[in-house]
């Protein structure tokens, strides 16, 4: 296992501990400032930055110094009333109204505002999505692939100079000056053997000798006339751009908009869909989102719709089931797609139609999802529609139900359902 120590050395009366204690300090402030504001904000103003307050008494980064006793021997310059060994009586401690920071004005009309600053959208937005994730995502069937990769595909003897390859460029330059000068070099060595062995004898014939040299002089022309590299050699790095496996998916927004759904009621359950919109369309691109409105009936609409639009009515939970196991049989098959579903309602059904809600979800509905997760908004005690789905809950794992009384509980809620599984 490898161990890394920090050993830069930190600045006078600074300890890095303490430094990334205040950093985190900070963070938490900031995540909550971000979670209360979906409580507070408009619908219309959900997806704006922030801006975020910190108390002025936490601005100050941790620091050591000295403690109020002890005896200090130190002589100021410019200093004209005391001489060395003087005792001098100690300072009071400064008291909350001497203007210490705490935002609010003391006595004399002084003090120190909080500490504000304004994040971004996308900071936002990083902050509210921070660790989540769809659940049971798996790749499936390769289909609209819009995001490529770029990979090693080999060698090409054509290229950019920065992608040649050293190693085989030379390795080919080596191979051809073999092949051309080959039987060149082994007819030099033949010839050179000949002239040292004459070399050797006693009277060598002089004619003999001097054709031997002129021989072995035309030979190393010859062999030095082959190139050390040529374009042929050339050798470079081949690179291909490859499609990526996408992870289709494709979520389904079911919302009971029955005359039972009180205008409170609808207002919540518009937030946590504004909040699911924003995490899929931000982290996932492709995904599909379909939206289901439903009274007595169910009718897939826009985006548009699906927020704003003021149609009610009865409440047949059962109708939005029914259209969603339609559009998935008929547009997205399970076997290319990771199907998710998000339904919220206030509880409130007809009771002989409960028992076809639950039928629906465990025959056709929970074996082809990845997650189903149940919202239910209400301060009241839970109806038919709960005590059904909460029977399907111990023998399908994903398959989720959640209860929210207040516009408060809807951050938390949503982290739960959509938090980043740990494999």
């Amino acid at each position: 296992m490898a161990h890394f120590i920090d050993r830069r050395l930190n600045g006078k009366n600074k300890s890095s501990v303490n430094r990334q204690r205040f950093i985190r300090r900070h963070k938490r402030q900031i995540k909550q400032a971000v979670s209360d504001a979906i409580t507070q904000r408009s619908v219309s103003d959900v997806i704006t930055g922030e801006s975020i307050s910190i108390p002025s008494k936490d601005l100050t980064e941790p620091f050591f110094h000295q403690g109020k006793g002890g005896v200090r021997e130190r002589v100021h310059p410019g200093n004209d009333q005391f001489q060395s060994g003087d005792k001098i009586n100690r300072p009071p401690p400064e008291s909350p109204a001497d203007g210490a920071g705490d935002g609010e004005a003391s006595d004399s009309g002084e003090g120190n505002d909080e500490f504000e600053f304004q994040i971004s959208r996308d900071e936002y937005l990083d902050i509210l999505f921070e660790d989540l994730a769809l659940p049971n995502l798996q790749q499936r069937e390769i289909a609209n692939i819009v995001e490529t990769k770029v990979v090693r595909a080999g060698y090409t003897s054509v290229g950019l100079p920065n992608n040649i390859n050293i190693v085989r460029s030379l390795r080919n330059s080596l191979s051809r000056r073999i092949a051309m000068s080959g039987s060149k070099r082994k007819e030099l060595r033949a010839l050179e053997l000949r002239l040292q062995c004459l070399n050797g004898q006693q009277a060598p014939s002089n004619e003999e000798m001097t054709q031997l040299k002129i021989d072995i002089d035309h030979l190393k022309a010859l062999i030095a006339k082959v190139p050390f590299i040529d374009d042929f050699d050339l050798q470079f790095n081949n690179f291909a751009k490859q499609p990526c496996p996408s992870s289709r998916a494709v979520m389904f927004c079911l919302m009971d908009v029955s005359g039972s759904m009180d205008q409170g009621t609808k207002e919540i359950a518009k937030r946590f869909y504004i909040l699911l919109y924003l995490f899929l369309s931000r982290t996932y691109k492709t995904i599909d989102v379909i939206y289901i409105r439903h009274h007595t009936q169910a009718k897939e609409v826009d985006e548009h719709e699906f927020f704003y639009s003021q149609e009610t009515g009865g409440t047949i939970v059962s109708s939005a089931l029914k259209l969603m196991h339609q559009i998935q049989q008929q547009r997205y098959p399970d076997s290319q797609w990771n199907i998710y579903a998000a339904q919220a309602s206030d509880g409130d059904n007809w009771a002989d139609d409960t028992p076809t809600c639950h039928e629906i979800l465990r025959r056709d509905i929970l074996p082809v999802t990845r997650y189903f997760s149940y919202i239910e908004i209400t301060n009241r005690a839970h109806q038919s529609l709960w005590d059904s789905y909460q029977k399907l809950v111990d023998s399908h794992p994903r398959f989720a139900i959640k209860h929210i009384e207040q516009v408060a509980d809807i951050y938390p809620v949503f982290r739960e359902l959509f938090k980043k599984q740990v494999s």
